[in-house]
């Protein structure tokens, strides 16, 4: 995720260790980690449970594969301790991988195949959000909703259409309001439909609140049109919670925060609290029973990975999975997303160059800087990676997306600690 170039002018930040929601660099400087990682350790660095489990799996089995055939007894109490975490969101079956974009991967490959064993094979379309992220495979990068991860590597999957984002401070529309924007990008999702044929539509994916696109949130009401719009023309509707899952939205996934039922979700990053690489694809009776009753002879899901089911990642996951629930870490989630958010919108009393501000659902918060408030224009990375600095010296390390600071920290931070990242934003903007 950088030119191989400016790392070689501009040496990477180093980070030797972690403890809590700190991380320590080379040099000794400790900051608290507003990025929780990569939007992933859920946990902060410091839990022994999940720790030891995987240390105790080392010694009884450290691999064996997963593939037709064989199991072992971590993955099969991995998927039970997936499957009631998500019972909620009507989630039956798991098909474990090695991270999102393997989820994601494996979520279009499946959705292409449902729709050939119910013999409709002409479905085989997707349709996604601009601005939305769902990993760096070739199927993901190709309804990924930004060109930076697509202009490169083109061309990418065949049948792969956009619809517009609910970003209510830049959108075709020029609508602030949410409620009508959702409105207008479900008539834009119809149109679609009508243009390439809904039996050529495999699945909808969306994030229910986008992440690495800038943190958008969008009105209530979006995700239910949009389960609406895909329940009407026989389209699947996939969830990316590989962000949002595990409590971070405040509830124990996006779509359930939203009050929707997806068909199928992707999972990642916070099941393992990023402890070790663990990605899950989840589905629901709907499609499940589709393969498991076929009698085409069809139905075989020659797709897998080394590393599915992992035993050591699979105990990851079930004392990962134990620890989120004991720790109740969405009630933490929703009152310090609150505290952060509202303390952002206070620094933007102070500084003009905050454009937007975005969150207030759960541990997600992105702030879009500008260098002229009333023409929106985007600041210039110079200044970003300037305030990026001051801000990480000042005792936060933050992410930039673009012209975007990304926050996303642990989901057992502290309301000082939370204090702490304000302060050191505040310094951030000074040094603008």
């Amino acid at each position: 995720m950088g030119a191989p170039g400016d790392l070689q002018s501009h040496a990477p930040k180093i980070i030797k260790s972690a403890e809590g929601v700190n991380i320590t660099d080379l040099e000794g400087h400790s900051t608290v980690d507003a990025v929780g990682g990569l939007w992933c350790v859920n946990l902060g660095y410091s839990n022994d449970v999940v720790k030891e489990a995987i240390a105790k799996q080392l010694y009884d089995l450290p691999y064996y594969s997963a593939f037709a055939g064989t199991s072992n007894p971590a993955a099969i109490e991995a998927s039970y301790a997936v499957r009631e975490f998500f019972e909620a969101d009507g989630m039956t079956r798991v098909f474990f991988t090695s991270g999102g974009s393997d989820s994601v991967e494996t979520a279009l490959r499946l959705a292409r195949q449902y729709h050939r064993l119910r013999g409709e094979p002409t479905r085989t379309k997707f349709l996604s959000l601009k601005k939305g992220y769902h990993g760096t495979h070739f199927g993901g990068a190709s309804v990924n909703g930004n060109n930076r991860f697509r202009i490169n590597y083109e061309p990418l999957l065949p049948g792969c259409f956009h619809l517009p984002s609910p970003y209510t401070y830049r959108n075709p529309f020029h609508e602030t309001d949410p409620a009508q924007l959702a409105q207008n990008i479900a008539a834009a999702f119809e149109d679609e439909i009508a243009f390439q044929g809904a039996n050529t539509i495999a699945a909808f994916i969306m994030e229910p609140i986008q992440g690495a696109g800038g943190v958008i949130v969008p009105d209530a009401s979006f995700m239910g049109l949009m389960r609406e719009i895909c329940d009407r023309h026989g389209i699947l509707l996939i969830s990316d919670e590989v962000i949002t899952g595990f409590g971070r939205t405040g509830d124990w996934s996006g779509a359930r925060h939203w009050g929707v039922q997806p068909d199928m979700m992707t999972t990642a990053k916070g099941i393992t609290s990023g402890y070790f690489p663990v990605g899950a694809c989840l589905v629901g009776d709907k499609v499940a029973e589709v393969f498991e009753k076929d009698e085409s002879g069809e139905a075989g899901i020659f797709h897998g990975y080394t590393y599915s089911a992992h035993p050591v990642g699979s105990a990851a996951v079930v004392a990962c999975l134990a620890e989120t629930t004991r720790l109740d870490l969405k009630t933490n989630a929703a009152a310090r997303g609150t505290q952060l958010y509202e303390g952002v919108k206070k620094l933007a009393e102070k500084h003009d160059i905050i454009g937007d501000i975005r969150g207030g659902h759960g541990l997600m918060t992105g702030i879009e800087l500008v260098s002229d408030k009333v023409a929106k224009t985007p600041m210039d990375m110079a200044t970003m990676k300037k305030i990026h600095e001051a801000t990480y010296q000042a005792g936060a390390m933050v992410r930039l997306g673009m012209h975007n600071i990304l926050m996303s920290p642990p989901l057992t931070i502290s309301e000082a600690e939370v204090d702490t990242i304000l302060s050191a934003l505040d310094a951030g903007f000074s040094a603008a």
